[in-house]
Formats: structure tokens, C-alpha cells, sequence
């Protein structure tokens, strides 16, 4: 396997492994570890993780695809995350997430998170962003974006270098 995990970070998992009775309870604590290093979880990483932890890579699989927060793609520059909960919904978030997606060439109608093939947008339908008082709202990269109506998409996407 090609796949390699820095020096600093395997030290600090293995590490990691001896707060635990059992090697296995560590897999989370390892996903979340390689996912902020890598940016996603590669199948050679949850080979890797299987090989590490003493499991089948099916139990790994499993977790990764079990646990939204855990990705197998990585991100665009620009990680659009579009509330879809009630208040956003009842202000059009779906409407908001429709126009993110044709206006990038995205399947408007895909459940999961969908990146441009030049890695330059991630638009994601996500549950409560925690400002339901300010619906709809966007979070991109970092930034939340409150009362989101369709012209400050269109900003949101202009900022993001949409050419």
C-alpha cells in the first residue's frame, strides 16, 4: 500500500491507542485524526486505520459510511454548506441549494456533497447551522451568512472565484 501517514501523526495515534482498553475503540478517534490531516478519508487511510487497529477494512468502512462528518472525497476551495432544517426550509433553502448547484453544473437533486471537477466548490445540503432566527442561512467555509436571499448567492459564488 502507498498510502503513508507522517511520522509525528502515527505517533500521536499510536499514542492515542493506549487511552483505550481495546485497540478497535480508537477507529473514531483515528478517523476524525486523519480526516483534519488529509482533508478526507481515503480508501488506502481506512485500509491504513484497519492495518493499524488489528480490524477488517469492513469495519472501518462501516464507520466512515455510517457517520456523515467523515468524507471519501475531498473538499472544494469553497465548501458551501446550505441549512436544509425547518426554518431554513420554510425561507428557501432548497431553492437556494437548487440555484448553487445549476449555477455550478451540480446535480441539484443528489443527496450527498458534490465538488466541481475543478475542485473550486463543495455545495452541501446540512442540517442546523444554529441560527434559525436569521433563516435561511449558508455556512461557507467558515462564515455564516445569514437571511441568504438568491443576489447574495450569486455573491457568495462571485467571491469564490466563480469565473
Amino acid at each position: 500500500m502507498s498510502f503513508s501517514v507522517p511520522s509525528s501523526l502515527e505517533a500521536e495515534l499510536d499514542e492515542l491507542t493506549t487511552h483505550y482498553p481495546v485497540k478497535r475503540s480508537a477507529s473514531l478517534m483515528f478517523l476524525h485524526a486523519l480526516q483534519e490531516h488529509f482533508g478526507y478519508i481515503s480508501k488506502e487511510a481506512m485500509e491504513w486505520t484497519a492495518a493499524k487497529l488489528e480490524l477488517q477494512p469492513i469495519n472501518v468502512f462501516e464507520l466512515v459510511t455510517f457517520y456523515p462528518m467523515f468524507r471519501q472525497e475531498p473538499l472544494g476551495k469553497t465548501h458551501i454548506k446550505v441549512c436544509r432544517t425547518l426554518s431554513c426550509a420554510l425561507q428557501g433553502s432548497a431553492e437556494l441549494r437548487e440555484q448553487f448547484c445549476n449555477r455550478l453544473g451540480l446535480d441539484s437533486h443528489a443527496h450527498t456533497a458534490q465538488t466541481t471537477p475543478d475542485g473550486k466548490f463543495t455545495v452541501e445540503f446540512v442540517e442546523c447551522l444554529a441560527s434559525c432566527g436569521t433563516a435561511p442561512v449558508v455556512l461557507v467555509n467558515e462564515s455564516l451568512h445569514q437571511t441568504v436571499s438568491p443576489a447574495a448567492a450569486e455573491e457568495i459564488l462571485r467571491k469564490g472565484n466563480l469565473a
